[in-house]
């Protein structure tokens, strides 16, 4: 079992990548599960969301304590909170020891016009882990957004594998 613990900010769409996440990896044929934690619920606040993603049926239903991976949206969450996986994926432009890095931010700004980096770290993560595939990745975009929100979050996924390679 993968699981994972996605670190942004209220409006940055940690808890859409999570669900989107799950969604991904159900069209595999896979087992996950996505959940959120949040604190106080407002614009801009920390929030984490949660993604388990297995071969076999997922009994465990508790929060993730010990994550394989964390995907950061908002690299100034590192200083605020302890973020402890085996792999981090951060949001920067940074280079960072021992973390996968990718400037989401410019693709968000670019397309979205506001940082909302959640499809676009999601390729990224899909891109450095392999735990789903950019064809599933796409699918669970069409399952989730329509009209113009849709057509800006593929167009998001593909920018990023672009940028990546």
């Amino acid at each position: 079992m993968i699981q994972i613990i996605i670190h942004g900010r209220g409006g940055q769409g940690a808890v859409k990548a999570a669900q989107l996440l799950a969604l991904a990896a159900s069209l595999e044929g896979k087992y996950a599960q996505a959940f959120p934690q949040f604190g106080v619920e407002r614009s801009g606040a920390p929030v984490e969301a949660y993604c388990r993603i297995s071969d076999e049926f997922i009994l465990l239903r508790s929060h993730i304590y010990s994550a394989d991976y964390a995907i950061v949206l908002d690299p100034s969450l590192l200083n605020v909170k302890n973020i402890i996986a085996k792999k981090l994926l951060v949001n920067t432009k940074k280079h960072l020891k021992d973390s996968f890095t990718f400037d989401a931010t410019s693709i968000a700004m670019k397309i979205f016009g506001r940082p909302v980096v959640n499809t676009i770290m999601l390729a990224a993560f899909s891109f450095f882990t392999k735990t789903i595939s950019k064809k599933s990745l796409l699918e669970a975009c069409k399952e989730t957004f329509s009209g113009i929100v849709l057509k800006k979050n593929l167009l998001a996924v593909e920018e990023a594998y672009k940028k990546i390679k």
